[in-house]
């Protein structure tokens, strides 16, 4: 037995140190599937739809925010609890439990049951995306931490490129496929872990994670997306509407009450005063909001409006996806020489231009090549210079004592983006009964989208700013 410094903390016997490339493939696969399953998903939607007789864009956009609603809120208290009682315990059950929702909500009977399984899906990406950068960065140098954060971020981005593809061939056999797919991944990556993966050196004596916090957390965002998703059905003015979000401010204001006094909390407030780490998670969630909008509507305009096929319009969004990864790896050399915020504000200002793009030049008659495909590879080029330096540059504000904690803090915030970004374009399409409707509906829903990218592009320059006071890039 070896002691380490930490008094709170008992020693385990460390495995042999395991090759970073092995840990790497096996957390690579776990997390290709959970971010294959988000664009899949997506692109589903529509077919779901049909499935499901009697269901709107309103009760369907819940299996995507109810999937977002968990996993932002359990994130961090899976992540706190990963720290404490190892890395590899999380990830592995984390997998298991998303492999086995997976087959859940291919059986799910109706609208209801398959939100209910995607909350369990949710639950096991919870546990299995923080341990799986955690357990990538405890197998890497320090010095090779800013690529490996890069690696692990581009995973996400080979997902973003295959995911419409694989999702429109998928939905073509059957829409259940979307998910069952994962099983296969899932089964594998959990057998090759159980080989590679190392044990904790030691584990954290301490509380457990605030789990009322994390109650509090899911039932503010549920409350905001509630009052956004049935704007349009309620009215604006509405006492419900105002209501729900009144709820979501109450609701807010006691998890950070909370928070501030629990010895282990969903959030730990002193990482938000780090310069650094708040601003670069202030863009994410902006970002994220305009990055949610973007694929819901690129989708759906797609579909509904040009009538393509699911397979049809994977393969129209699949070049924006596809142009992340390489953006991602060669955005290396513009970080180092123009530092994180300022590459970030860049990343969103492209994002912006191809969504003006769309606003300015779509219309209802099909045109991809002239219309649609000039916004897709501007958004792509957004999303890889974005995204993933603002990962790696809240990664970098952290010890390697909260890896976990901070990359799920990270994810939470991307998270909510997603649920406040789906929330409002729903909000806003509404359901035209006109062609001139939906083409000013999806106009309206642009717009907002380049308003949330351009508040992200004010974030980029505030951590900007931040690094030049002596923040880590």
């Amino acid at each position: 037995m070896k002691t380490v410094g930490n008094p709170n903390s008992l020693t385990e016997q460390a495995d042999p140190p395991r090759l970073p490339r092995a840990v790497l493939l096996v957390v690579a696969a776990a997390v290709f599937v959970s971010n294959l399953d988000l664009f899949i998903v997506n692109v589903a939607l529509p077919a779901m739809g049909e499935h499901y007789a009697g269901s709107s864009l309103a009760s369907l956009s819940w299996v995507l925010n109810g999937y977002a609603i968990v996993f932002a809120a359990l994130l961090v208290a899976a992540g706190r609890l990963a720290d404490r009682v190892g890395h590899r315990g999380g990830f592995l059950t984390g997998l298991a439990v998303f492999t086995l929702a997976s087959v859940l909500c291919a059986l799910a009977p109706g609208v209801g049951w398959l939100v209910a399984a995607r909350v369990l899906q949710a639950t096991g990406a919870a546990l299995l995306m923080p341990t799986s950068l955690a357990l990538l960065l405890d197998a890497t140098a320090p010095a090779r931490r800013p690529g490996a954060v890069r690696a692990w971020a581009s995973i996400g981005g080979i997902a973003a490129g295959l995911g419409p593809v694989l999702g429109g061939l998928l939905v073509e056999a059957d829409w259940r496929w979307v998910f069952l797919a994962n099983v296969p991944v899932g089964v594998a990556a959990f057998a090759a872990g159980l080989r590679v993966l190392p044990r904790p050196r030691t584990v954290e004596a301490g509380p457990l994670p605030d789990l009322l916090g994390a109650a509090l957390l899911t039932a503010a965002v549920a409350a905001l997306a509630v009052g956004l998703v049935k704007a349009d059905a309620w009215g604006w003015g509405s006492g419900r509407v105002a209501g729900s979000l009144l709820a979501s401010a109450v609701l807010t204001g006691c998890f950070l009450y909370r928070s501030a006094r629990h010895p282990a909390p969903i959030v730990e407030l002193p990482l938000l005063r780090v310069p650094t780490f708040a601003a670069a998670n202030a863009a994410a969630l902006l970002f994220t909001v305009a990055f949610a909008g973007m694929l819901l509507t690129s989708v759906l305009w797609c579909q509904q409006i040009w009538g393509y096929s699911a397979l049809r319009t994977g393969l129209a969004i699949a070049p924006g996806p596809l142009l992340v990864p390489p953006i991602t790896m060669a955005s290396g050399r513009l970080v180092q020489r123009l530092g994180a915020g300022r590459t970030a504000a860049l990343g969103t200002l492209c994002f912006a231009a191809g969504i003006g793009c769309w606003a300015a030049t779509i219309g209802t008659t099909p045109a991809y090549a002239a219309e649609l495909l000039p916004g897709m590879l501007l958004t792509g080029a957004g999303v890889g210079l974005t995204l993933p330096t603002l990962i790696g540059a809240a990664a970098a504000a952290l010890p390697p004592t909260r890896f976990a904690t901070g990359s799920a803090v990270t994810t939470m915030s991307r998270q909510i983006g997603a649920v406040i970004g789906v929330a409002v374009v729903v909000s806003v399409l509404g359901t035209p009964r006109t062609a001139g409707a939906a083409l000013d509906a999806f106009r309206h829903g642009w717009a907002v989208v380049i308003a949330a990218t351009l508040l992200a592009t004010g974030a980029g320059l505030v951590l900007a700013r931040a690094q030049r006071g002596g923040g880590l890039r």
